[in-house]
């Protein structure tokens, strides 16, 4: 009698455990000459009811949770080739060494088993429940092994294979960026597959580099049909109704970057004898976008704006990001506004929070905001309504900017870099990115406005998303007061951790040649800030009270700020809002925080790809460089003409050295080097589908 899978999954349930293929061959009474359709029969279960694991065992996928105690959990990759299996925050993760690796993918849902260690428990990953990545964008190349594309978009680049026919049939040149569609995930003894669905060229640009990172972190770049005809059918008529302040005569504009293309917030201030009163507008995007539609739903998904190099991938479909919404000058638009009456000593002594309608008198950039307060003439003429605003917008902003250092609000100002591009995307330069008093300026008149609604809507006690951050660990701050001892400064361990504990030690390394590390350092000992509904505070501005209300066209949190605000201001808190808005809220936090982490992480890539593109062409070239890390196998040097990191392993330092793990340091007979040394590199290697830089020491 033949065998079937329904007689191999009832022997695995009578069974109870494990079974070696040998023993379910004899018990199942298979002869050898039948035991090729065992293992097919096997083969095909695998995909649906039984793993096999541990050296050939079989074992039903429903047991997971019986007897052999399997655990699900998300793969988390790292980029020197090891992993993590992310199994919930309550419980420690798991270490996946890299043999495993090879055949996972960064966020890959499996099945494991807990393997105890001396250092860290591992996970023996025993069956993948869901991969993460079905297309990739990688380079094709070709090589004794065979044709292949190397993933660049995957944290662990995978190598995956394609067909003679197939590369013949594309024309494909090799090393050009392709997209990939995996038709076989690798596996032990077998190799991944896939056949190619676009070609993206030979050249790493702004384009490439953007198609790699929507794909590489599941970016949508483009918005549903269902939502583009939503926003085309919104008016774009601007009425001024009897709940809408008339503010149109009054003179606002705003100050943006150069490249700005969406206008979020306008600003006006009135000099009253010792006070300022000051008006935050902000566009009013909750008029537009309505809870439950279309482009609600899409807002939420995307969580905010990805600002990639020279392209950005929208929250809000165009009409309402850059048109409907914007606060673009000499139109008339709706915003949300808050205006504050704030004393000599920066506090809001009144304020008020209404809908309004405004006309902003001009779009200035921050450079040209800059040149009118410190006088420029051909500006003044051109813009003779926003001079005398400007230098009392000065004024205010400095005076809050005390009150806020007088209360221990720590500024990181970490030093940024901007990339130029060509006409074609590529490339050419990276040269610093300057912020200044414009800057600065409406820097401060956000914050003070964040605080004033977060504190109206903490004090109502209405349901609301807070943007918190939450005091560091003891034992982060500890090892960073350590590392300040060891470059020589006189500092003590706190006897409570405060804002201004660590304000004071940057203020002691300002001016420095360790101040750039001092501040990166100090912002590592920091929590990721967040969004809440329990208002815990935000550490990092030595605030009780604050939200992000200034940015709703490029923030989804904002969307909602504005939703719960409006409800307070027009009483509408219905007793069922109160029971069922906090959780509702707490989902809209969660995927805000989450989707702002992947901005971050995406944004930060495609900078790097980039930067890798440019170094490609100064191989040998010698810069100046501070050490950022220091660890068993080398040194981890940032160069500061390009703010990027790179490797010098220990190899090939010149001389035998030790590491100082505790005191962070290499040390030899004749040299030590330090967290935080300046030291001169050389570009040795650049491998831009590795994303690694290879630095060898200068002396």
């Amino acid at each position: 009698m033949e065998i079937t899978e329904k007689d191999v999954v009832n022997f695995l349930k009578h069974r109870g455990k494990p079974v070696y293929f040998k023993m379910l061959r004899k018990k199942l009474g298979v002869p050898k000459s039948e035991q090729k359709l065992l293992r097919k029969i096997l083969k095909k279960l695998q995909k649906k009811k039984i793993i096999r694991y541990e050296k050939g065992k079989y074992l039903l996928t429903e047991w997971k949770t019986k007897g052999e105690n399997l655990i699900e959990g998300r793969v988390e990759a790292h980029p020197s080739g090891y992993g993590f299996l992310i199994i919930g925050e309550e419980v420690e993760d798991l270490f996946i060494p890299p043999p495993q690796m090879k055949y996972l993918f960064d966020g890959d849902v499996v099945l494991a088993k807990a393997v105890k260690r001396k250092k860290k428990d591992e996970a023996k990953v025993v069956k993948v429940v869901q991969r993460a990545i079905k297309t990739a964008v990688g380079r094709y190349y070709r090589d004794k092994t065979g044709h292949y594309v190397l993933l660049s978009d995957t944290v662990i680049p995978h190598r995956i294979y394609l067909s003679k026919k197939e590369v013949k049939k594309k024309k494909l040149e090799e090393g050009s960026y392709v997209v990939v569609e995996i038709t076989q995930y690798p596996a032990p003894r077998v190799r991944g597959k896939g056949k190619i669905l676009k070609i993206l060229g030979k050249v790493k640009n702004t384009q490439t580099v953007a198609e790699i990172i929507a794909r590489k972190y599941s970016l949508p770049t483009e918005h549903s049909e269902e939502a583009i005809k939503e926003a085309e059918k919104l008016s774009p008529v601007v009425r001024i109704t009897k709940n809408r302040r008339d503010l149109t005569k009054q003179i606002c504009f705003t100050i943006d970057p150069e490249s700005a293309r969406d206008h979020d917030d306008a600003v006006a201030i009135e000099k009253e004898g010792n006070y300022y009163r000051l008006f935050v507008h902000i566009a009013d995007v909750s008029y537009y976008v309505k809870e439950g539609s279309a482009i609600d739903r899409e807002a939420f998904e995307r969580g905010n704006t990805y600002y990639l190099p020279e392209r950005a991938l929208h929250m809000l479909p165009e009409r309402l990001a850059a048109q409907l919404c914007s606060l673009r000058p000499n139109e008339k638009k709706y915003a949300f506004t808050c205006e504050m009456l704030i004393n000599r000593a920066g506090k809001v002594i009144d304020y008020d929070i209404y809908e309004s309608v405004i006309i902003s008198k001009a779009k200035l950039t921050y450079d040209e905001a800059l040149r009118i307060i410190i006088g420029d003439p051909a500006l003044e003429q051109k813009y003779p309504e926003v001079v005398q605003p400007l230098k009392d917008m000065e004024k205010l902003a400095k005076i809050l900017m005390k009150a806020k250092e007088k209360r221990g609000s720590i500024d990181f100002d970490m030093p940024e870099s901007q990339i130029l591009f060509t006409e074609t995307g590529d490339p050419y330069d990276v040269v610093p990115y300057e912020r200044h008093l414009a800057h600065r300026i409406i820097e401060e008149f956000m914050i003070i406005a964040n605080e004033t609604v977060a504190r109206h809507m903490y004090e109502k006690g209405y349901p609301f998303i807070y943007r918190t951050h939450e005091e560091p660990d003891l034992d982060k701050v500890i090892r960073f007061v350590d590392l300040v001892a060891g470059l020589g400064y006189e500092v003590s361990y706190p006897e409570k951790i405060t804002p201004k504990f660590i304000q004071k030690i940057l203020e002691k390394v300002s001016g420095t040649p360790e101040e750039t590390l001092v501040r990166f350092m100090a912002l590592r000992t920091m929590k990721q800030a967040k969004y809440t509904v329990e208002n815990i505070g935000h550490f990092g501005l030595a605030s009780d009270c604050y939200t992000h209300f200034t940015s709703p066209i490029r923030r989804y949190a904002d969307i909602n700020v504005h939703r719960m605000l409006k409800k307070a201001i027009k009483g509408k808190f219905t007793k069922k809002d109160l029971q069922t808005l906090p959780s509702k809220l707490e989902e809209v936090a969660k995927q805000c925080s989450k989707m702002e982490r992947i901005a971050d992480d995406a944004e930060r890539d495609a900078l790097d790809m980039l930067k890798l593109r440019l170094l490609s062409n100064h191989i040998g070239e010698v810069f100046e460089g501070i050490i950022t890390g220091v660890v068993s196998f080398g040194l981890f040097v940032e160069i500061q003409r390009y703010l990027i990191e790179g490797l010098i392993s220990i190899n090939t330092l010149p001389d035998h050295f030790r590491y100082d793990e505790i005191n962070q340091r290499l040390i030899s007979d004749k040299k030590i080097f330090r967290l935080g040394d300046r030291i001169k590199v050389r570009i040795e290697r650049v491998d831009e589908d590795l994303k690694k830089l290879d630095l060898s020491y200068v002396e």
